[in-house]
């Protein structure tokens, strides 16, 4: 049975971290040009996009433990695990499996880290991780 008191204060978390990512998205001031220029705000755009998919896999890592899932192999897995047994939709798991690798760049290889991408990604595909939010606080949450 999942730990419903640590699913929410892990969904607290993220919730915190999206608004965050959110506020940076919505605010018009923040073209592409003053992103690149600005090492600061993008330092804080990537570490917390780091965290908000951290807190993703780890909400997936603790739902597969305590439902005794079968062990991804790798993060990009931990949404295919959750996929397989119900809890995200199949249609998400393509975006999701990219937010992993996202994550490992944003890890491993931030030297190359393209401001242009990361861009893209907050006015864009922030909405993957709400779905996630959103998926997982149905099943869990919804009682």
């Amino acid at each position: 049975m999942v730990d419903i008191i640590l699913l929410r204060q892990k969904l607290v978390m993220l919730h915190e971290y999206l608004i965050d990512l959110h506020d940076v998205r919505e605010n018009a001031e923040i073209t592409l040009a003053l992103f690149k220029a600005d090492k600061k705000l993008r330092r804080y755009v990537e570490r917390t996009l780091h965290l908000a998919i951290e807190c993703c896999l780890d909400i997936g890592g603790h739902i597969i433990a305590d439902e005794k899932f079968r062990e991804p192999q790798n993060n990009k897995d931990v949404f295919a695990v959750l996929t397989e047994n119900h809890v995200l939709a199949e249609s998400n798991l393509p975006a999701l499996q990219k937010m992993a690798q996202f994550r490992n760049l944003l890890v491993h290889d931030y030297a190359r880290l393209d401001p242009e991408i990361l861009y893209t990604i907050i006015k864009k595909n922030l909405d993957d991780i709400t779905s996630f939010v959103d998926q997982v606080s149905r099943k869990y949450l919804s009682a």
